[in-house]
């Protein structure tokens, strides 16, 4: 059983999970910086642009998960081929992190202290420099929270997509725990999924530690 069904089930949940929190960071990274240049006490104050991006991420972040992955079918088929599958289930994953993302970032940036970014103005650091030598070093510990937070999230998504055929642990606790009725599958799934959680955030936690010091 383990072989056969569980243990396929766990690659696939880690598939999905760590390309698409890599993904979701990668896209949640360039608003995020736009959101910290065009703040109001931002290195480049833009009002406007500010409050676009704003409404575009608050937008995108009160989508539930399952309505979000059901609406971007046609968006994952035209991008995969198809519109349900381990790979498909990457597709609303991603974008339904990315915004989650670069709040997250966005909030680590603003820790950093403005003593800092104004002694880094004083020698003539170009915004560039100040974003990528300064703010996001400063704020690596709390950029490497995120994206531990980012990826237990996508691992709880990531059981939902199973519900559409998404593949992985969710799909294994629906097929034979719910409709099958085989309540010791749908206990594995769960003690997985909860040993899988407890992996990833020793990891990040391990991470922030050393960053930290």
């Amino acid at each position: 059983m383990f072989e056969k069904i569980l243990l396929p089930a766990i690659w696939e949940t880690i598939y999905m999970s760590l390309t698409a929190t890599f993904l979701a960071v990668a896209f949640g990274f360039i608003p995020a910086i736009m959101l910290i240049l065009s703040d109001k006490d931002g290195l480049k104050p833009n009002a406007s642009l500010y409050r676009s991006l704003d409404f575009v991420i608050n937008t995108l972040r009160s989508f539930p998960f399952i309505i979000l992955m059901i609406i971007l079918f046609p968006v994952t088929k035209m991008i995969i081929g198809k519109s349900i599958g381990t790979t498909a289930a990457i597709v609303p994953l991603t974008i339904g992190a990315a915004p989650f993302v670069a709040r997250l970032i966005e909030s680590a940036l603003k820790e950093v202290d403005r003593g800092v970014i104004e002694a880094a103005k004083s020698f003539g650091a170009s915004n560039f420099q100040i974003i990528y030598r300064v703010m996001i070093v400063e704020a690596l510990p709390g950029i490497i929270s995120a994206i531990t937070l980012t990826l237990i999230t996508i691992v709880g998504f990531s059981a939902m997509a199973g519900a559409v055929g998404g593949g992985g642990l969710g799909d294994v606790a629906i097929k034979y725990g719910y409709y099958r009725f085989q309540t010791d599958i749908m206990i594995y799934t769960v003690l997985i999924l909860v040993v899988l959680v407890q992996c990833f955030q020793s990891v990040g936690d391990y991470l922030y530690k050393i960053t930290k010091k």
